[in-house]
């Protein structure tokens, strides 16, 4: 197993966590349904993989969000916790130059700069959470409060109620 950047911040932090690995069929289409794939290939429940996603402000200001991958993000939940009018997905191909990551390995541990964080609440129903650990096919294991320390993230409701 590779070694990864938010691994290493993990261990500088005296941060405890594990690894778990899944095969990566290299297309990383996302589409629904993709996250329960994902955990039954870890063997866990789907609603404790979080997914990470980087959107950019009206302002220009980049921001990152973090819920379980199952869920939809509620735009509007996002804007009022960021504080913005705005806010817009970054383009797949912007991802690297901003964050160092590519999409499918997007952690939100040990981006080239610290950005605004911003954690579903729902993430504090579980004693571990599931996140990439910056390469496809990887997924740190830690606890929420454990990341929620890491990036300094604000705590929030960020998903879209099904109705």
């Amino acid at each position: 197993m590779k070694k990864t950047n938010a691994m290493r911040i993990l261990e500088t932090c005296n941060i405890l966590y594990e690894t778990s690995s899944y095969e990566d069929d290299g297309d990383h289409i996302l589409e629904r349904g993709a996250a329960e794939r994902m955990a039954g290939k870890l063997g866990v429940q789907p609603d404790c993989v979080f997914k990470t996603i980087v959107m950019q402000t009206d302002t220009k200001e980049i921001c990152v969000f973090c819920q379980s991958a199952v869920c939809e993000i509620n735009l509007k939940k996002a804007r009022t916790a960021a504080g913005v009018k705005e806010l817009i997905p970054v383009r797949p191909d912007e991802l690297m130059s901003l964050t160092g990551y590519i999409r499918g390995g997007c952690s939100p541990i040990g981006m080239k700069r610290q950005y605004r964080t911003f954690i579903d609440s729902k993430a504090l129903l579980y004693d571990k959470i599931y996140i990439s650990a910056g390469i496809r096919g990887q997924q740190i294991i830690l606890s929420p409060a454990d990341l929620i320390k890491v990036v300094h993230a604000q705590v929030c409701d960020l998903i879209l109620e099904k109705e």
